[in-house]
């Protein structure tokens, strides 16, 4: 029994400081807002330019496969022109 209430301090204690410490850094809605709205435009455009370099390596890596023999060569040529005219 003491135990358990021994447990439940400690765990209303934790609770307490953990809402301190947050009301401390976002004392401020529009402060909260602001920092979700830059977070959001950082990941849209660290998104894109990731996306972008990926694919750009796809496109490289498909572009060395082209001189395969049989028809997979051809066929990758198709990709590579495919994506290349969009």
């Amino acid at each position: 029994m003491i135990h358990k209430i021994k447990k439940d301090n400690e765990v209303g204690a934790r609770r307490a400081v953990l809402e301190d410490l947050f009301y401390d850094f976002h004392s401020s809605r529009r402060q909260v807002y602001w920092m979700n709205f830059t977070r959001g435009i950082f990941f849209g455009v660290g998104s894109v330019i990731g996306g972008t370099v990926v694919i750009a390596i796809l496109i490289w890596i498909l572009s060395h496969l082209v001189d395969l023999p049989g028809g997979i060569g051809n066929f990758i040529q198709y990709i590579v022109d495919t994506v290349q005219k969009r």
